[in-house]
């Protein structure tokens, strides 16, 4: 890097660095620590005071720390985690012991305890006992067979070059050598609703809902809408400690991890500036050469990532006339549809359940408000017609009782995702103050019907709609996986058709966030396969 200096009239001059990331999300973060580690000179420039995106912890309430939008793990890739040393810079990783779906006077209850889940479905279901098992067994098969995936460059359908088939011809031959019951579910993945998908194995109402709804996350669609399958081996692919389908808490909340990924960057060489928003991307003759900041600062660089999404990059940081119009109308019609609030609640008190009392082990996992397919489908039939669920699908956890630092002692903090709440309201309503407080209180009344005294013990709220993650964040729509993980939307044509290898139209200028493959999550993938394309390119060049 070479330092700013100044002028004869004393105006400083533009600093320059081998790279500049755009966003400090953990994707930036993540891109940034690469290409430290190679020894190229970086600087990654945040909008906001806090590191980590959507993967942030704040103190929202005085004593009360949240993970304010992102609030579990599970995808986070392992070779991130090794290569960046993260233990070493704090990240820890605490587990999720299983999900309860309460109901009017029981609940279904399945832990991380094989074998005590198995009793439980017993006590539902003898089938679905017996099916469990083949399925779990199956669908962690078709993890790993599709794991290489996500490490994977996307081809380019438009070019001839075998060298990036090879990949994709890997995965063809290993395709063919699967079972064929392997490749039949496969194919059904690819193709139907995750409640289609779950009812060949299982039976159980509240059981069939609570899986499918893994198929909503991230998508406005509903359980019974084609393609929603796929989405449940998206998220089967988490593992924590070798195991599939593990979730957790980060110590510390999901800003642990941003923080953790930072530190290991700045180890490795990287600068971080807070409160740097970037006004534009510079581009000269067709390459990016640096970027502007709001407050007028050039910073040059040999190339400029983005973790931005596909719309704040192309649309608002890049002057149109640098791009062809066919492209940027793809990028117009990349599909967000933010469809998901949070509401995040500071408790005075543990909160109990009206149909297993009590302060016990199962609270210390998700809860889902997800007893049936027709609850789900309703709750999606709302948000088609521009109105939030007026009885949503929300999946609580209580944090601190896995991460007791997150409050004040004998306090708690309750994590709420809510699906629906859509971005765009019927009618041409906005989201003010008025519809978000009737967004909570809703949220409030569905909670009351499992929580009854969840009123009593709040001592602090916030209510987030699409639109105020929008503006927080700066995610299009609002939406936390940087666009729709709909079939349409992956591999090489995320974020669009012939541009899904980490390139832009623009020489010099890298995408590296959940924009591109493999997609949304607290996973690092993009940003950690964004910056070694990006590494490639410019030995390749010669550097």
């Amino acid at each position: 890097m070479s330092g700013p200096g100044s002028n004869d009239e004393g105006v400083p001059l533009a600093r320059r660095y081998d790279a500049v990331v755009i966003g400090g999300g953990h994707n930036g973060l993540v891109a940034a620590a690469y290409l430290a580690k190679a020894g190229r000179s970086v600087v990654v420039l945040e909008r906001r005071h806090v590191l980590g995106g959507a993967a942030v912890t704040e103190e929202v309430v005085p004593g009360f720390r949240f993970s304010v939008f992102s609030y579990v793990v599970s995808l986070l890739r392992p070779e991130v985690i090794r290569e960046l040393e993260l233990a070493r810079h704090g990240l820890r990783i605490l587990p999720l012991d299983g999900t309860i779906t309460p109901l009017d006077d029981d609940a279904l209850w399945r832990v991380d305890d094989h074998a005590e889940t198995i009793r439980e479905l017993r006590r539902w279901s003898r089938a679905d006992a017996e099916a469990y098992e083949e399925y779990g067994q199956l669908m962690a098969d078709l993890a790993r067979f599709v794991k290489p995936v996500l490490s994977m460059v996307p081809p380019d359908p438009g070019r001839v070059d075998p060298r990036e088939w090879l990949g994709a011809l890997r995965m063809a031959r290993a395709f063919r050598d699967l079972p064929e019951r392997h490749q039949a579910a496969l194919v059904g993945l690819m193709t139907m609703s995750a409640t289609d998908f779950l009812r060949q194995w299982f039976e159980t109402e509240p059981l069939v809902a609570t899986m499918s709804a893994s198929g909503i996350i991230g998508t406005f669609q509903g359980v019974q809408s084609p393609g929603t399958a796929y989405v449940l081996l998206h998220h089967y692919m988490g593992e924590i400690d070798g195991a599939f389908r593990a979730w957790g808490v980060p110590k510390g909340g999901t800003g642990g991890i941003s923080e953790a990924i930072g530190r290991a960057a700045r180890a490795l060489g990287a600068e971080i500036r807070t409160e740097a928003p970037v006004a534009r991307i510079e581009v000269r003759e067709g390459r990016a050469t640096g970027v502007t900041l709001a407050s007028g600062e050039e910073i040059r660089a040999d190339v400029v990532l983005s973790s931005l999404d596909a719309n704040q990059t192309f649309l608002r940081l890049v002057d149109r006339s640098h791009l062809d119009e066919g492209f940027v109308r793809a990028v117009e019609r990349f599909k967000y549809r933010g469809s998901s609030g949070k509401v995040n609640l500071a408790l005075d008190d543990l909160p109990e359940l009206a149909c297993k009392p009590g302060r016990g082990e199962w609270l210390r996992g998700a809860i889902s408000f997800s007893p049936s397919v027709d609850y789900m489908e309703r709750a999606y039939d709302d948000a088609k017609y521009g109105h939030f669920s007026r009885r949503p699908y929300v999946d609580c956890i209580i944090p601190t009782l896995v991460d007791p630092s997150m409050a004040p002692p004998g306090k708690h903090v309750m994590s709420c995702f809510v699906q629906y709440a859509p971005y765009r309201l019927a009618d041409g309503a906005a989201w003010d103050d008025g519809a978000r407080a009737a967004f909570g209180e809703t949220v409030l009344d569905t909670l009351e019907e499992r929580f009854p005294r969840i009123r009593d013990l709040i001592v602090g709220m916030q209510v987030l709609s699409p639109v105020d993650i929008e503006e927080a964040t700066g995610l299009t729509e609002g939406n936390i996986f940087q666009g729709e993980l709909s079939l349409e939307q992956l591999f090489f044509n995320r974020p669009v058709p012939g541009w899904a290898r980490y390139r832009t139209p623009i020489e010099g200028l890298w995408m590296c966030g959940s924009a591109v493959h493999p997609g949304g999550g607290i996973m690092g993938a993009p940003g950690r396969i964004g910056a070694l394309e990006a590494l490639r390119a410019t030995r390749g060049a010669g550097r």
